[in-house]
């Protein structure tokens, strides 16, 4: 059916508001609107109905539930056009092959806009426009009403879009504000930022933002009381220490030495309980002490994101300030990626390099790379005459490529000064310029420390010191050791998800946002192939991806490849596996449970129809496990045999699901059940009585 364009306003920014022609209409009960949210968080677009079904319902959706969604999706298209033909589906809401269309244009949905506008922002930061940036942001933001996104709105697909639009918003007015501090406009955005730090009173970032914008109209004891307040609660809530951007912003506050655009750094704190390491932090602390006594050098953490390489240069370079040594430290956000000289300011906030600094973040024009090369090196140098330098780049992916060069030019100087470089990167994402850097710096003898995952006996000792609880069975910790992998940032999140009666298969939102934001500077490509990975489970072939992505295989080689160099994915042998199963867990477990068995028989049939192993189409019947329908009972019926010689444990499985299957013809429950029984008694589980006839199972 054709489109046709209607004037209809949605308002999902607050309490759901539908108006056609100015007249606002009146979508009825909770459910009702909660079908027609989903609709219209993605207009045009057809909606299957069970992921209707799963949005409104979840996991155990009643068994009226299709009945339910039909009556909803007829009332909802008397709303919409009550003048259509009653026996037509009309032109706003229309349905197809099992799916349901709201024919919107996504200018008529306020999220839409929203997500637009965000995007024109990040299009201008990364420009290094400043001033597009802000009108931007300012337009995005206006979207947004008092009140939280889809208010009152029930279900599981709601609540996910409330946290997910949530987050947003929040990175939307931390990015406003410190832009409005950049224009000295910070007395505009104080208030606003104070009452969302009640609101959410562990969000660091917000702290950070808010506690400069205090600083900046000379509030300083309310900004080192917001710090010691959400101190107190990290340290009770998990036992950790505030990041090292807010410690900074902190340390600076204390030192009496406020400027609200230039952080200066200091040493951060180290993390509470660290373990393990040893090697890694005898190196680091051995080029202190050279250091300290006037050697010089360069060094290189690589690591996959969450392993620790932060808390292992608070660790192994801790000894710095005590010998003497002035400390900078810059660590890089994702949030700042592209903007000129991005990590620069956290260590360089004195004489001509502050001016030239403080001149960028004015105009937001980058003057010629020589100048500032030259310019940082004469401060570098005039440092080092007052003793050794030790400089941090943490986080250094997100780095411009002017900080890049910089870095790269300053390196030039630890040979014949007192000047120690020590910088931190994940594997991805890389632009040009890193690449260079990262082939060159060994040349000039830097030295390069991959950092792997930490070994089962640490990781075991760190569980046990996170979750506080001596009484822990140890099968739990095992299972939360194996998850993560030997990765911290993920055993920490496992532990709070344990805490909170949750598994990575049924995982807490927080478990998920941070898997998610590991996974956020893959391309959407990759992103997508881990999902589809995740719901074939472990120890996959290539073709197998090929198969339930429809992609031909070398289609999918710079995808995989990405993935491999991000350590999301390993190879073993010509099979593919997810390093850290918790990731796997969470892509597959964050999904309704309505949903993912839908999915899992698309990939069934989906492998069958490409001559997938009989196997692997039972493991995805088993995965939902799948209701038996028309097609599962063709195939099963076609494959039964071959399956019990080929994969006897999988045969047993799915045709003692089958079997017990109201929805199972009786000739081909016959037959299955025969199928059955032969398995069985070939795994030594079941035999025949001659005299009666009857199968027992051996227990």
């Amino acid at each position: 059916m054709t489109a046709v364009r209607t004037s209809f306003e949605v308002s999902l920014l607050g309490t759901l508001r539908v108006t056609r022609g100015g007249r606002e209409l009146a979508l009825g009960s909770a459910r009702r609107q909660a079908v027609f949210a989903a609709l219209a968080l993605e207009p045009g677009r057809a909606v299957l109905r069970e992921e209707l079904i799963a949005a409104v319902w979840g996991d155990e959706p009643p068994a009226s539930a299709m009945g339910n969604l039909y009556t909803y999706v007829s009332a909802l298209r008397r709303v919409l056009e009550p003048d259509r033909d009653r026996w037509t589906s009309g032109d706003v809401l229309t349905s197809r092959g099992g799916s349901y269309r709201l024919h919107l244009s996504p200018e008529d949905v306020d999220v839409s806009r929203f997500e637009r506008m965000r995007e024109q922002s990040r299009a201008a930061r990364a420009a290094g426009d400043a001033v597009g940036e802000l009108a931007a942001l300012d337009a995005a933001l206006a979207e947004w009403g008092d009140g939280e996104p889809l208010a009152g709105i029930p279900g599981p697909h709601a609540e996910n879009q409330r946290v997910r639009l949530g987050e947003l918003h929040l990175t939307s007015v931390e990015r406003r504000a410190e832009l409005m501090l950049g224009f000295g406009r910070a007395a505009e955005v104080t208030g606003d930022l104070l009452v969302l730090a009640g609101r959410h009173p562990m969000r660091e970032s917000l702290y950070a933002v808010t506690m400069l914008a205090l600083a900046a109209q000379d509030r300083v004891d309310e900004a080192i009381a917001m710090y010691t307040a959400l101190r107190e609660r990290l340290v009770e809530e998990s036992g950790t220490e505030p990041d090292a951007a807010v410690r900074q912003i902190h340390a600076q506050l204390v030192g009496d030495a406020i400027r609200p655009a230039t952080i200066t750094s200091t040493l951060p704190r180290r993390h509470a309980g660290f373990r393990g390491r040893t090697a890694t932090v005898t190196r680091l602390r051995q080029a202190v002490a050279g250091l300290a006594e006037g050697h010089g050098g360069s060094i290189w953490i690589s690591g996959e994101a969450g392993i620790g390489k932060s808390a292992l240069l608070a660790e192994g370079l801790r000894d710095a300030a005590v010998l003497g040594v002035q400390v900078g430290w810059g660590v890089g956000e994702e949030s700042d990626r592209g903007k000129p000289l991005n990590l620069l300011p956290e260590y360089l906030s004195h004489g001509p390099a502050n001016n030239l600094l403080d001149a960028v973040r004015a105009t937001g024009a980058t003057p010629p790379t020589m100048a500032v090369i030259d310019i940082i090196q004469a401060f570098v140098i005039t440092q080092c005459a007052e003793g050794p330098v030790l400089l941090v780049m943490d986080d250094m992916q997100w780095a411009d490529d002017m900080s890049l060069l910089v870095w790269h030019a300053l390196h030039q100087l630890t040979g014949r000064l007192p000047l120690l470089l020590v910088s931190a990167s994940r594997p991805l994402p890389f632009g040009y310029e890193m690449r260079l850097l990262r082939r060159a710096l060994p040349r000039n003898g830097t030295t390069l420390i991959d950092l792997g995952p930490l070994d089962d006996p640490t990781a075991t000792a760190l569980v046990r010191a996170w979750t506080r609880r001596p009484d822990i069975e140890p099968p739990t910790v095992r299972s939360l050791v194996a998850a993560a992998a030997g990765n911290p940032f993920y055993l920490l999140h496992l532990v709070r998800t344990e805490r909170q009666g949750l598994t990575a298969d049924t995982p807490a939102t927080e478990l998920v946002e941070a898997v998610s934001r590991h996974l956020r500077p893959l391309s959407d490509d990759t992103r997508q192939l881990l999902r589809a990975i995740a719901f074939l489970g472990n120890n996959h072939l290539v073709t197998d991806l090929s198969a339930v992505t429809g992609r031909p295989v070398p289609a999918l080689v710079t995808a995989v490849e990405e993935a491999l160099a991000a350590g999301v994915l390993v190879e073993d042998g010509r099979r593919l596996r997810f390093r850290h199963p918790v990731v796997r867990q969470v892509l597959h477990g964050a999904i309704p449970t309505a949903l993912r068995v839908t999915m899992h028989r698309q990939l069934a049939q989906r492998i069958a129809e490409s001559d997938g192993a009989p196997s692997r189409v039972a493991g995805q019947l088993l995965a939902g496990p799948v209701p038996i329908d028309a097609w599962v009972e063709r195939w099963l019926t076609t494959h039964a045999e071959q399956l019990t010689s080929t994969a006897p444990a999988s045969a047993i499985a799915v045709l003692r699901h089958a079997v017990s299957s109201p929805a199972l013809s009786e000739p081909a429950r016959a037959l299955l059940t025969t199928h059955l029984a032969q398995g069985l008694f070939r795994a030594g589980l079941f035999f025949e009585t001659e005299a009666s006839g009857e199968f027992s199972v051996i227990r």
